[in-house]
């Protein structure tokens, strides 16, 4: 029986530009090492990178000691830390949550307090501003997915839910998640 991989977690952020990920990924690469779960983007200038690289322990260790020169040569600060696959969670029912609204602070913080009150879970929260076509009017989107407990009632967390985002003046919808083919 093969014995599982270990795990670590690079975080990078650094000015945006051509090769970056071309360079890193290079070098995770070239240490028989795999990258199982990423997260990339450019915010403002930056460009941000999340990896979950898989790998024998000498080989994450190599690349461990390798980080400080990568940041010198990618001009990119880079943090890491050893993870491990996550354990038995209690059950949780995964649903995806969308909101919509126009755009002001504190929508993000009113939406984690309202699911961290229920012992909700989130699991992936992206956002984004934008101006509404043809107006021009500032807007805010959020996409998240959450594992809502087994014991929490649904049909009574979605009235809850809609009736917070109506109060806030939010558009939401959620609903189970589903897999795309």
């Amino acid at each position: 029986m093969k014995k599982p991989n270990n795990q670590m977690v690079l975080s990078a952020l650094g000015k945006d530009r051509p090769g970056l990920v071309d360079q890193l990924t290079r070098v995770i690469y070239d240490l028989d090492c795999n990258i199982c779960d990423s997260r990339m983007t450019v915010l403002g200038g930056e460009f941000a990178i999340l990896l979950l690289v898989e790998g024998p322990w000498n080989q994450l260790a190599r690349l461990e000691g390798q980080l400080p020169e990568l940041e010198r040569n990618l001009g990119l600060t880079i943090i890491s830390r050893y993870t491990e696959p996550p354990g038995a969670l209690e059950e949780a029912l995964p649903y995806t949550v969308d909101v919509v609204s126009l755009d002001h602070p504190g929508i993000v913080n009113s939406l984690a307090s309202f699911f961290s009150q229920r012992g909700i879970n989130i699991i992936d929260l992206h956002t984004t501003s934008y101006a509404a076509p043809h107006t021009g009017t500032p807007m805010f989107a959020v996409h998240m997915n959450i594992g809502v407990p087994a014991g929490i009632r649904i049909g009574e967390l979605r009235d809850e839910f809609l009736d917070f985002c109506d109060g806030m003046n939010l558009d939401a919808v959620m609903e189970p998640y589903k897999q795309e083919f």
